[in-house]
């Protein structure tokens, strides 16, 4: 199953980040597996450790360590794929890491669920592809349906008897990620329905986030109202938090009221 449901080709192309497990330390450089690719090996020259003069390679890598590095060159007719540790930025790392543990994680769900299933390794692997298309990659769409329920996995075609059973396993395994923001209003109405017309106003400015966030808007003590912003990510929840802020300030006019708005 493994081979087939997380289809890979045979060999990295050039450029890809790979991760790999260092298996053999020479004078010249370092013997890797692959861990995406089956376990092929490959190579570490030295003068792609580091920028600088490498005196000793223990001083950068050892055996056992997991290293994410660069293809240089691959040939597959020899079997031979040259690798590089120093083109490799931090960020790159800890971007291909953490994308490395999802997919591993995903895989093991997969796994899961076709134990349960008891269905053929086709079936599930198509299921796996569609919802691969519609999200993204796997572990994105297992996390969708973390938040969103069967329906993530509905929406992408798979299986109502495929989707029940991954959403289920997804909402055990994958906890569901939200960011939360927050600002304060202070609202003022010398009018006779001051109270009255600026929770209209609040309520009204509450629905500009749909059903995209949860939104909550408290009073922490006249003239000030909390607003909190809960959203899937920050660029989500600043985006809601704007429109809200942007309705209540265009709606809260007049030579008797004041409506001002602070982040935090």
């Amino acid at each position: 199953m493994r081979g087939r449901i997380m289809r890979r080709p045979e060999f990295p192309t050039l450029e890809d980040l790979v991760v790999a497990t260092v298996k053999r330390i020479e004078p010249f450089g370092a013997y890797v597996s692959l861990d995406e690719y089956g376990g092929k090996e490959g190579f570490l020259h030295i003068s792609e450790i580091s920028s600088t003069w490498v005196k000793n390679i223990r001083s950068h890598v050892r055996e056992g360590q997991k290293v994410v590095l660069q293809v240089l060159r691959v040939d597959p007719a020899k079997g031979h794929i040259d690798l590089s540790l120093r083109r490799v930025t931090k960020d790159e790392r800890r971007k291909k890491m953490e994308e490395w543990k999802k997919a591993r994680k995903a895989e093991m769900l997969i796994k899961s669920a076709e134990g349960i299933l008891k269905i053929g390794e086709e079936e599930l692997e198509k299921a796996v592809s569609k919802i691969v298309e519609m999200y993204g990659s796997l572990y994105q769409g297992l996390e969708e349906a973390s938040k969103r329920g069967i329906q993530a996995l509905l929406d992408a075609g798979v299986p109502p008897d495929i989707s029940d059973v991954l959403a289920k396993i997804a909402s055990e395994k994958i906890p569901a990620r939200y960011v939360t923001i927050s600002g304060t209003f202070e609202v003022v109405s010398m009018g006779p329905r001051g109270v009255e017309e600026i929770k209209s106003l609040l309520l009204e400015a509450k629905k500009m986030a749909g059903e995209e966030a949860e939104v909550l808007i408290y009073a922490q003590g006249a003239p000030r109202y909390k607003v909190e912003v809960k959203a899937e990510d920050y660029k989500k929840a600043e985006a809601i938090l704007e429109k809200i802020v942007d309705f209540a300030t265009s709606n809260w006019v007049g030579n008797e009221r004041r409506i001002s708005f602070t982040r935090g």
